[in-house]
C-alpha cells in the first residue's frame, strides 16, 4: 500500500491540470464573444451617428 502512495500527489496533479484547461477553453470562448459583442455594438453605434447626420 505504500508504494501507492507516492502516486496520490500525480492523480491529484493531472486531474487539477484538466480541470485548469477546461476553464482556460471556456475564458477563451467568452473572451470571443465578448469582442464579437463590443464589435456589434460599436459598429451600431457609428451606423446611428451616420444615419442621424443624414
Amino acid at each position: 500500500m505504500k508504494k501507492y502512495m507516492n502516486f496520490i500527489p500525480l492523480f491529484l496533479l493531472a486531474g487539477m491540470l484538466t480541470s485548469c484547461e477546461a476553464v482556460e477553453t471556456i475564458f477563451k470562448a467568452g473572451m470571443w464573444w465578448g469582442i464579437i459583442v463590443v464589435v456589434a455594438i460599436v459598429a451600431f453605434v457609428l451606423w446611428l451617428l451616420s444615419r442621424g447626420k443624414n
